[in-house]
Order: structure tokens, then C-alpha cells, then sequence
């Protein structure tokens, strides 16, 4: 974020000393620039000056992305996500705030400071980067596909041509099925789009896409764009679904911050520094994956 220029309008009294002689133009132009200089200082660490006043750190997320996000029996939000937040707020001697807006929301940016920061499985691109600083990449996981168990006709990601597919919309596995995905950092990486037009059915969340993929191959949809650690816990739990094909691509996920708060980007990366240094991440990710996932 760019302070920019900051007009300074002073009253005419301000010209004139005690003496009542005039103050000379470096003078003023010195006290100009030394307000200029804090006006920028205090907006450039706007979001960390507030988690520290405020002595909260909001973290915006999804309510209903397991293992990652969710409501458990208590009906509280729960997750890897959660834990790792909690573990963040814990670092900064503050409390945690979690908020659940549609994905469209958190993933639109321009929070305007309703929002410090999403440690909710983010996947960065060159659109998001418009909008969003990635200070750091605390995860990775493949994009599968995902379909009903009875169904024989789809066995990799060519097979998905003229098919439904269901995904969280706004993802990264939309840009992939418009054959447009740019996973910022891996500009160059080559990703294989084996088809010419696939259907993209889009939901708010997993939840309801499996529960329509659970109806039948091909009732409401063909198969499901999502990733294997979110897709796991299903497939082992429910047998009316199985994987097609190998992974499409691995997919980072950061953490994501308002773009241009260079100090809160380097508080944030410090923070994550020791959490992955003390084992705290590989610990979380364990709980939680059942392996280290953790970069």
C-alpha cells in the first residue's frame, strides 16, 4: 500500500515565529517530510499495530473444510486451520478471533481491516497476488479427483471431458478446469489439461458436492475437483466413493495478509519460522493429516 502524497495546509501563523519574522522553506519542508515519514510508517504496519492494540488476531476461514476447518460435536470450529491460528495468536500474546464468511468473500480480498489474516488452506495466483501478500506457504497437498464408486467411466482427468464436476467455486481447481491455473512461485510448471470442456458446477462448500456425488454417478454430478487430505477422511469413511486417476498437480497452500503491510508480513513469516523450527507445524499436521504435510 502506497502512502502516496500527503498535502499539509498550514494556517498562517505557522509561517512566523515568536519573533514574528518568517520561518525559512527547508524548515518546513523538513517538519513536512518527518510527518510524511510517520504517516507511511504507522499505514505500513497498520494490521500489526491493530492485532497489538486490539490484542486479538482475527482469522478469517471456512466453516466446513475438513480436516482443515469444521464444527465438531461441541459445535465449535475445529481443524488444522484452527489449531495452527491458535498456535499464531498463542506466538503473538493475543487472543483468537475466527470468522466463517462465504469462501467468495475471504477470497475476494479488500477486507479493509475486518480481517488480519487467513490461515485457511489459501492456494496463492497471480489473480489473488493482485489483492493478497503470501508471506508464507505452510502447506502442500495434490488435487485429485474424486467420483462415485460405481462409476466406471472416469479414470483420470481426460475422462473428465463434457462431465459435471463439483468443486469449491472461486478455487483453485476452477482456474484448473478453465485451463488458466497459475500457481504463483511455479509461473513455469507445465500442467496437463487432457480436455477441451468440462462442466464446473460450483458450491459454497465440500459438504454439499459429495452429498449430490452420493446420489449416484451422474445424478447430480459426474466427480468432484477437490484435494487428497480433504478428500481422505471421506473415502475412507463412506464407500460410495473412490479416487480416479493419479494427482492433477500439487497445490501450495499460504497464508494470506491484505497486500502492502510490509511489517505484518515480516511479523507473520517470523512467527511461522519458529513454529516450523520447534515442530509445532509437523506436530499440528500429524494430529490432524496423519503425516507431515508441513513446508
Amino acid at each position: 500500500m502506497n502512502a502516496g502524497f500527503i498535502p499539509i495546509k498550514y494556517p498562517n501563523s505557522l509561517f512566523a515565529n515568536h519573533s514574528g519574522t518568517y520561518m525559512r522553506f527547508p524548515a518546513l519542508l523538513g517538519a513536512g517530510l518527518v510527518l510524511l515519514a510517520t504517516a507511511s510508517s504507522a499505514i505500513a504496519g497498520a494490521t500489526l499495530d491493530r492485532v497489538e492494540s486490539r490484542k486479538e488476531l482475527v482469522n478469517v476461514l471456512m466453516e466446513s473444510y475438513p480436516p482443515f476447518s469444521f464444527l465438531n460435536e461441541q459445535n465449535q470450529l475445529d481443524g488444522f486451520d484452527v489449531d495452527v491460528a491458535k498456535a499464531v495468536a498463542e506466538r503473538l500474546g493475543v487472543k483468537l478471533r475466527l470468522e466463517t464468511p462465504s469462501w467468495d468473500v475471504i477470497a475476494a480480498g479488500r477486507w479493509s481491516g475486518r480481517y488480519d489474516i487467513c490461515i485457511c488452506s489459501m492456494t496463492p495466483s497471480k489473480a489473488r497476488a493482485e489483492v493478497f501478500d503470501f508471506p508464507v506457504e505452510y502447506y502442500a497437498s495434490p488435487a485429485v479427483i474424486v467420483v462415485n464408486a460405481k462409476d466406471d467411466r472416469i479414470h483420470g482427468a481426460k475422462d473428465l471431458e463434457g462431465r459435471k464436476v463439483g468443486l469449491t467455486s472461486a478455487s483453485s481447481y476452477e482456474s484448473y478446469l478453465n485451463k488458466n491455473l497459475v500457481i504463483e512461485g511455479d509461473e513455469n510448471r507445465k500442467i496437463d489439461y487432457p480436455f477441451d470442456f468440462v462442466q464446473i458446477a460450483p458450491y459454497d462448500t465440500d459438504n454439499v458436492a459429495f452429498q449430490d456425488l452420493g446420489l449416484g454417478a451422474g445424478v447430480r454430478l459426474d466427480a468432484i475437483l477437490t484435494n487428497l487430505v480433504t478428500a481422505k477422511p471421506r473415502l475412507d469413511q463412506d464407500k460410495r466413493f473412490k479416487l480416479a486417476g493419479s494427482p492433477l498437480y500439487e497445490e501450495p497452500n499460504s497464508v494470506a495478509i491484505e497486500k502492502g503491510d510490509p511489517q505484518w508480513n515480516a511479523k507473520v513469516r517470523e512467527v511461522f519460522a519458529e513454529l516450523k523450527a520447534d515442530g509445532t507445524l509437523t506436530k499440528l499436521s500429524e494430529k490432524w493429516i496423519g503425516a507431515d504435510i508441513s513446508k
